[in-house]
């Protein structure tokens, strides 16, 4: 009787791991090879700061053709540089290049000193701060605003309190709706603790948030990514375009305590916004208050912020030019995909030149 051991295959477990060595080692060979990891290469100015917080011009060729500017908001707990993690899948590129006169705001990197700022000091002091020095910088009455992920809610809520500084907006994969229990995330901070967390650390570390992001999909996110990782690494430009993303993902600022806690507790336990309570400093936050036109971008296969949290934005705004834009892909794919390359950016540009100040 055969046991299990005697259907051993001796023969293919040893060429298994001569293959695996030889991987390994031509994986050696090509990490010695990279130097450093450029993310971010757009070149770019820095025309304004205040505390933390920078506002930096992107750098073209030639004159830009869309004459109102762009500025880009970005979330808090992730760099801006996703949108131009590399030169051949930058939205950022990609606009310049269709004629956008391209701005982004850094929040920076919050510190102890940072532990009190709240939702009104970044939506009405820092973001309003830098919108008016961009109208009277670029002599334009109005600016453009693309938010992305939660930046897009701040830029939902700005949007809505300072109407007469909009003319256009656009928000990508930015939760409005915080109702739903799809998505891991919600669920989870309809039940966290935030006061036992920010009064425990005052300002939240980024890794112990990032961590929490890298629980939504434990298994894709721990391991299949690393065991893939030995397929992909011999090649140098497969293996930079790997590195590149765990730069991003684990640059993760820290959140000032106070912020995150209204956050948490105003929008994914309360969903203060949809149900016009939300109030920010003194004042309430209406979202028909939001005319100007809206082009509002979700993404299908999203696990971050499902589309059910984004599309309702279109029915609460009091805009009758708004447009829902279905992006055939996940969260990430919206900034770094090929069809964000090829179809989103240059969407969004044509949208935003029919639109534009004359």
């Amino acid at each position: 009787m055969k046991t299990p051991f005697m259907s051993f295959d001796t023969r293919t477990y040893v060429k298994e791991i001569n293959d695996l060595n030889i991987k390994l080692l031509k994986a050696t060979e090509t990490l010695t090879e990279v130097e450093d990891v450029d993310v971010g290469t757009s070149l770019k100015e820095l025309v304004y700061e205040t505390d933390k917080v920078k506002l930096y011009r992107y750098k073209r060729e030639g004159a830009a053709t869309c004459k109102t500017p762009v500025i880009i908001v970005y979330a808090l707990v992730n760099r801006y540089y996703m949108l131009d993690l590399q030169p051949d899948r930058s939205i950022v590129r990609n606009l310049l290049e269709h004629g956008i006169d391209l701005y982004v705001l850094d929040w920076g990197y919050p510190t102890n000193a940072d532990r009190y700022l709240t939702i009104d000091d970044y939506v009405n002091e820092y973001l309003n701060d830098c919108v008016d020095f961009l109208r009277k910088d670029t002599n334009s009455d109005k600016v453009n605003i693309m938010g992305v992920c939660q930046g897009g809610t701040f830029s939902v809520i700005y949007s809505a309190l300072h109407p007469e500084k909009v003319r256009n907006l656009v928000t990508l994969v930015t939760p409005v709706d915080f109702a739903t229990n799809e998505g891991l995330l919600f669920s989870w901070s309809k039940h966290m603790n935030i006061d036992a967390l920010v009064d425990t650390y005052g300002v939240i570390p980024g890794d112990f948030l990032n961590s929490g992001f890298l629980m939504l999909m434990p298994f894709t996110l721990h391991i299949t990514k690393y065991m893939d990782m030995l397929d992909i690494m011999q090649d140098k430009d497969k293996l930079l375009n790997f590195l590149r993303m765990e730069k991003w993902i684990f640059d993760s600022p820290a959140q000032a305590g106070e912020c995150l806690r209204q956050f948490v507790k105003d929008l994914y336990q309360g969903n203060k916004l949809v149900k016009g309570e939300l109030c920010i400093g003194e004042r309430k936050v209406d979202l028909k208050k939001i005319t100007m036109p809206l082009l509002n971008i979700f993404a299908i296969s999203d696990h971050i912020v499902t589309p059910c949290a984004t599309k309702p934005l279109n029915d609460l705004v009091g805009s009758e030019d708004k447009e829902l834009y279905e992006f055939k892909g996940g969260h990430i794919g919206v900034f770094v995909g090929s069809k964000s390359q090829k179809e989103l950016a240059p969407a969004v540009s044509e949208w935003l030149h029919k639109r534009s100040e004359k």
